[in-house]
C-alpha cells in the first residue's frame, strides 16, 4: 500500500516537474535568438558609425569645392535623415501621418492629471495628431478629466473626453467604440500609468514605413522600481519579458505580442484583424495574434522606453496576474485551434502554443509544490524496497539553468538595466532567489486563474489600481481603490506557507534534505504573499 501511494506522488511529482523543465529548456531558444540580434545589432551600429563619419568627410569635401557652403539638401546628400527645417509645409505635413492616442481609463483619480498633462506634451506637429481620454469612470475622476482636458484646449492642443453611456466590453470595448471618432492613420494607446516620452511619436511612427508592420512595441520602464522590495521583483520578471522574450521572437521571426500599451496599431491592421473582441481578458494578446495570421508583423523596438508604475500593492498585484494569467488561457482556448489549423511553420505554430500556454506553468508549479511534501515522507520507501536513487532529480536542474541564465542577461546585460555593472550583479544574485520564491507563492493564485480560464467561466475586467507612487516618501494607505477584504485564497496561501513550513522542520529534525531548500522558499514565497496581502489590506 505504501509503495503504490509513494509512486503514485512520485509519478505526480516528476510529470509535473518535467513539464515545468521542458518549458524552462524552451526558452534557450529565445535567448539563442536575442543573443544573435545583439550581436547583428551591435555589428550595424559599428557599420552605421563608419557610414557617418565617410559622409561627414564627403560633405566636408563637397563644402570645400563650393567655397564653403555646406550642402544640406536630402537629394544632395542622398540620405534619409535629413533637415526638416528645410523642407516645405506640404513636404513636411507629408512626413507626420496623423496619429490618434487613445487613454482608456476607469476611475483613475491619483493618476489621471499626470497622464494627461504628459501626453499634450508630445512633440510632433499639433495638427498631425489628437488626443482621445476615453473615460469610462464612474467617480471624480470624470471631472478631473473635464477639467484638464477643457484647459489644454484652451491652449490649441485638440484633445477631447470621450464617455460611453454603457461600460460594455471594458478595455476593449472603450476602444473599439474610440475607433468611431478616431481620424488617425494609426493608434497610440496608453494606459493610465505610462508617462511616455515628448520623442515618442518621432521615434515609432517612422518604422511603419514597412508596409507589413502592423504594430511597434515598445519596452516599459519602471519609475517607481525602487519603491520596495516588490516592485524590484517585479521589475526583475518584466525585463525578461521585454528583452529576451519580445526580441527573441522577433528574431527568430515567431509571434510577438502588443503588452496593451506603450505602442502603436496601424487602423488597417486592425480592421482586417477584425477589430477589438471583449471575449478574453487579455485583449492586447488576442489581437496580436489574430493580425499576426493576417500576415501583419509586430516590431519590437528595445531601444525605446516608456516610464510606467509597478504595482506597490499586493493584492493590486495579484488582480494584475490573475487578469493576465486567466486572459492568457482564455486566448489559448480560443486560438490555439486557429493557430494550427492556419498555414504557419511548424516552428511557429509550437512557438505560438508555448507562448499561449505560458500561463499553465503555473498549476504544474503548484502541483508540483503540492506532492513533494507527501513525497518527502514516502521517498525513503521508494529507497529501501526498490532502491530509487535520490540524485534522480539532478537532471532537472537544467531547467533551473535556463531561466537564471535568461533573467541574467535581461537584467544584467541587456538595455533594461540601468544601474551599474557591480550593482546590478549584486541585485540579480540577492533578488533572483526571492524572485522565486515569490513566483511560487503565487502559483496557487495564479493556479486558479489559469483554470477558471481554461473552463471557460467569465468574471469582469478588474483594473488594476494606480497609486502615483514614486519613492519610500510616497504613501498609498489611504487609496480609495485599496482592496480590503481577503479572499479565501488569501487564507489559504497562509496555510500553505505553513504546510511547507512543517515540512522544512520535519526535514530537519530526520535529515531528510532532499526537498528542504525547495520546502524554504517555498514557505518564504506563501508567507510573504499572505504577510503582504494581509498588511496591504489593512493599509
Amino acid at each position: 500500500m505504501m509503495s503504490a501511494l509513494a509512486f503514485f506522488f512520485l509519478g505526480v511529482y516528476t510529470l509535473a516537474l518535467t513539464y515545468v523543465t521542458a518549458y524552462c529548456l524552451s526558452q534557450f531558444n529565445l535567448l539563442y535568438y536575442y543573443k544573435r540580434f545583439d550581436w547583428r545589432r551591435k555589428k550595424e551600429e559599428f557599420k552605421a558609425r563608419f557610414a557617418a563619419t565617410a559622409q561627414a568627410e564627403a560633405v566636408a569635401v563637397a563644402s570645400a569645392a563650393v567655397g564653403g557652403k555646406t550642402i544640406t539638401s536630402a537629394q544632395n546628400l542622398g540620405v534619409a535623415n535629413a533637415d526638416y527645417s528645410l523642407m516645405s509645409t506640404d513636404e513636411y505635413e507629408k512626413t507626420y501621418p496623423f496619429v490618434t492616442i487613445q487613454l482608456p481609463l476607469y476611475n483613475e483619480k491619483y493618476v489621471v492629471e499626470r497622464l494627461i498633462d504628459n501626453m499634450v506634451q508630445m512633440d510632433y506637429p499639433r495638427d498631425r495628431f489628437e488626443i482621445h481620454v476615453l473615460d469610462d469612470s464612474t467617480d471624480e475622476t470624470q471631472e478631473l478629466v473635464k477639467a484638464r482636458v477643457a484647459y489644454h484646449q484652451a491652449q490649441g492642443i485638440n484633445i477631447e473626453q470621450i464617455r460611453r453611456k454603457e461600460r460594455k466590453g471594458y478595455k476593449a470595448g472603450a476602444l473599439k467604440d474610440g475607433m468611431e471618432f478616431a481620424k488617425g492613420e494609426f493608434m497610440a494607446i496608453f494606459d493610465a500609468d505610462f508617462l511616455p516620452r515628448p520623442d515618442f511619436l518621432k521615434k515609432t511612427v517612422p518604422h511603419f514605413q514597412d508596409p507589413n508592420v502592423g504594430v511597434v512595441q515598445t519596452r516599459w520602464e519602471h519609475i517607481n522600481e525602487d519603491y520596495s522590495l516588490i516592485t524590484r521583483l517585479q521589475a526583475l520578471q518584466l525585463n525578461v519579458h521585454f528583452t529576451v522574450e519580445q526580441v527573441g521572437r522577433m528574431e527568430g521571426k515567431h509571434f510577438l505580442q502588443f503588452n496593451g500599451t506603450a505602442g502603436l496599431w496601424r487602423r488597417k491592421t486592425i480592421e482586417d484583424a477584425g477589430g477589438w473582441e471583449a471575449d478574453t481578458l487579455t485583449e492586447d494578446l488576442d489581437l496580436s495574434i489574430r493580425s499576426q495570421l493576417k500576415g501583419y508583423k509586430i516590431k519590437f523596438l528595445e531601444d525605446i522606453s516608456v516610464p510606467s508604475e509597478l504595482p506597490a500593492d499586493m493584492n493590486a498585484l495579484k488582480a494584475q496576474q490573475f487578469r493576465w494569467m486567466k486572459g492568457g488561457a482564455e486566448t489559448a482556448r480560443k486560438m490555439l485551434p486557429i493557430v494550427w489549423n492556419s498555414n504557419m511553420s511548424i516552428m511557429q505554430k509550437l512557438n505560438s502554443t508555448l507562448h499561449l500556454m505560458a500561463s499553465t506553468v503555473f498549476v504544474f508549479v503548484f502541483v508540483m509544490a503540492l506532492s513533494s511534501v507527501p513525497l518527502l515522507y514516502l521517498v525513503n520507501v521508494l529507497a529501501k524496497s526498490h532502491g530509487f536513487d535520490k540524485d534522480f532529480f539532478t537532471v532537472y536542474l537544467l531547467g533551473m539553468l535556463a531561466i537564471t541564465l535568461m533573467y541574467y542577461v535581461a537584467n544584467v546585460q541587456s538595455k533594461a538595466r540601468q544601474l551599474p555593472v557591480v550593482k546590478s550583479v549584486f541585485r540579480f544574485i540577492t533578488h533572483f532567489p526571492l524572485f522565486l520564491a515569490m513566483s511560487m507563492g503565487l502559483s496557487l493564485h495564479n493556479s486558479i486563474a489559469v483554470i477558471e480560464g481554461w473552463r471557460g467561466k467569465k468574471s469582469p475586467f478588474v483594473r488594476t489600481p494606480k497609486f502615483n507612487i514614486k519613492d519610500g516618501k510616497d504613501n498609498f494607505s489611504n487609496n480609495k481603490y485599496l482592496k480590503k477584504n481577503l479572499t479565501w485564497g488569501t487564507y489559504l496561501e497562509g496555510f500553505m506557507a505553513l504546510y511547507f513550513g512543517i515540512a522544512v522542520l520535519w526535514s530537519a529534525y530526520w535529515g531528510e534534505t532532499i526537498f528542504i531548500v525547495y520546502h524554504i522558499m517555498m514557505t518564504i514565497g506563501f508567507g510573504s504573499v499572505y504577510y503582504y496581502s494581509y498588511k496591504h489590506s489593512r493599509a
